[in-house]
């Protein structure tokens, strides 16, 4: 959700600060605000809206005096407590002024601690969970910084990110997390501290992750790491191995459509070295199981969030049709609050993008808790729940910034089927068969690049529908999880009412909707299932709602029952999904931007939900 950037070291620090904000702006957010130290005072600038409007009132004067400065601290807020405002917006500061702090996460006891700061004499002047964070620091401090910081979470409760400065403490940065993410990016004479790595890429590929209750004091040339009982620890420096253009939208009009584009390398990019040809089998090393331990997994819950979610449908198809193990998924929100049931030879998957995920991440603890078998499926490396986890796989898509994921989605599918077919072939699945499934997932980027080449004819169909106002998607079997990613895909950034439904739901109940006004997106793939879906097609029909056909292509049979049709190259039932939801997701891009929408910052939504 917000972001948070520090920095130390030679750089301008305004020009640093903004751009690092920039970065971080596809997490959503609705104000924005820097603190810099100018000669043992804390100048703070905040405004509501977008990063640009924070740049436009830093006026040549204001940059000019912020110049001799060389650290500093910015956030970008998305409202909790609080409606958005420059007095809520971040950084906040002590009544002194002595203190700026930024914060992801939220505090859950700061009205009993707000009520005590005030019978102190404190004066508050947001409405801010985080304003605490500042008076705390303020009333524990007695000279020593970390100390006083160390002292002050100690009184919280709830999660928090951190990023802390003072004008007593010249050249540093106290930063801390527990349950939000914080990353330290190790350069040449400087330091940056972030939520994300994305604010790090272009400074340097070196990074040091904090774990839980960690606490670090940042020099621009020293980093002194301690838990926050200050007891000093040890934490490895990762190296990102992402290239810093990847974060640009390389002549691409957004992000998500440049994300939608580069699918055939991403999948090709999770795939590569992690499939054995000979014995038909998966090649996932990250798992550390032996074909033994595979044997006895005989049950197997996949947690996740949101787009997430539906990746992990589609791999209960998978593990239960190739592998035999009874699959269930579960909104991971729900899983620790219900007191989940967990045998000897249950095995957890937490599927996250960011390896963030609050939810994801609450679910991998209360499963190691129950002495489940626990794995998970990442795109960021260093993220929280593969270090949690301690094995999985990463997807290695690169970085993913438009806030609908895309790429993300298909290697997460990708990456399940590799995993389904693993344990198919330690347990039922024979290794002919497995070595015809290895063909079919090296093909996937292909297929892939064949829908894309179909982006215009897709476009062509968007503006057909552009203005619609509800939109129903249809699908079975393997595709009945595609069917609720479009749909989520179409009102995510269109802010189109879209509903998924498996096909056969629509006469108990969604058929009541249905009339000329309401398109229906059927996925009418030639695979097992099509003849039950030409079926529910006609229904639709009857009720004189427009059909939308996703396709085979040559499959002239169903030219009689659709008004338009989207081609997919034939494919296999397993390899499905991904083609079939790249076309969606080209529907969902095009229909939004007919519509005029912010594709890539969609109201009200956050790229990582780090809190629950």
């Amino acid at each position: 959700m917000c972001g948070i950037v520090g920095y130390i070291g030679n750089r301008n620090i305004a020009d640093t600060l903004i751009d690092g904000l920039k970065r971080l702006e596809y997490r959503g957010y609705d104000s924005a605000g820097i603190a810099v130290i100018v000669k043992k005072k804390i100048i703070s600038i905040k405004a509501v809206g977008k990063v640009s409007a924070l740049s436009a009132k830093i006026t040549p004067a204001i940059r000019k005096e912020l110049s001799s400065s060389k650290f500093g601290i910015a956030h970008t807020r998305w409202a909790t407590h609080g409606a958005p405002s420059e007095r809520n917006a971040h950084p906040h500061l002590d009544e002194k002024g002595r203190f700026a702090v930024v914060h992801n996460g939220i505090i859950e006891n700061y009205a009993s601690l707000k009520e005590r700061l005030i019978s102190q004499g404190h004066k508050f002047v947001s409405e801010t969970d985080t304003e605490v964070l500042a008076h705390l620091i303020d009333d524990c401090y007695e000279g020593d910084l970390l100390q006083a910081v160390a002292a002050a979470l100690k009184k919280v409760e709830g999660t928090f990110g951190i990023a802390v400065i003072s004008s007593e403490n010249p050249g540093q940065i106290i930063t801390a997390r527990r349950g939000s993410p914080i990353v330290i990016g190790i350069g040449t004479g400087e330091t940056i501290v972030a939520s994300d790595i994305s604010a790090i890429v272009s400074y340097t590929d070196k990074v040091i992750y904090l774990n839980d209750n960690d606490i670090a004091l940042v020099e621009k040339d020293n980093v002194d790491l301690r838990n926050i009982d200050n007891v000093p620890v040890t934490r490895e420096i990762a190296h990102i191995n992402w290239d810093p253009g990847a974060a640009e939208k390389g002549g691409y009009e957004h992000f998500m459509l440049k994300e939608i584009f580069e699918q055939p390398e991403a999948i090709a990019n999770s795939i590569r070295g992690r499939l054995d040809e000979e014995q038909g089998t998966g090649a996932l090393s990250g798992l550390n199981l032996t074909p033994q331990d595979l044997a006895t997994i005989n049950r197997i819950i996949i947690a996740a969030c949101g787009t997430s979610l539906h990746a992990g449908m589609v791999g209960e198809y998978y593990f239960e049709d190739l592998a035999d193990i009874p699959t269930e998924v579960e909104q991971a929100a729900e899983f620790r609050y219900r007191n989940p049931i967990i045998h000897p030879g249950t095995m957890i998957i937490a599927i996250s993008q960011s390896g963030e995920t609050a939810d994801t991440l609450a679910a991998v603890r209360e499963a190691k808790n129950k002495g489940a078998i626990v794995a998970g499926i990442c795109n960021v490396v260093g993220s929280t729940i593969p270090r949690e986890t301690g094995r999985g796989i990463y997807l290695h898509a690169g970085p993913e910034i438009g806030v609908a994921s895309t790429k993300a989605f298909t290697c997460q599918v990708a990456t399940l089927l590799m995993m389904a077919l693993k344990f198919g072939r330690a347990r039922r699945l024979s290794r002919q068969n497995g070595i015809e499934l290895v063909a079919d997932i090296h093909r996937i980027p292909e297929l892939v690049k064949k829908v894309l080449a179909k982006s215009k004819d897709i476009a062509k169909i968007a503006k057909k529908y552009a203005n619609a106002h509800d939109f129903f998607f249809i699908g079975r079997g393997y595709l009945y999880p595609v069917a609720i990613e479009g749909a989520l895909k179409l009102k995510e950034i269109s802010y189109v009412h879209a509903e998924g439904y498996h096909a056969a739901e629509l006469k108990h109940g969604p058929i009541a909707l249905l009339d000329e006004k309401v398109p229906v997106l059927a996925l009418a793939n030639n695979i097992p299932g099509k003849d039950k879906i030409i079926g529910n097609m006609q229904e639709c029909k009857a009720r004189k709602a427009p059909v939308i056909a996703l396709a085979t292509e040559g499959d002239n049979e169903i030219r009689r029952h659709a008004e338009d049709i989207i081609w997919i190259p034939e494919c296999s039932s397993e390899t499905a999904p991904i083609p079939s939801v790249v076309a969606l997701q080209l529907l969902a891009y095009y229909i939004a931007k007919e519509r005029g929408c912010p594709i890539d910052q969609p109201r009200n939504l956050a790229k990582s939900v780090t809190v629950e």
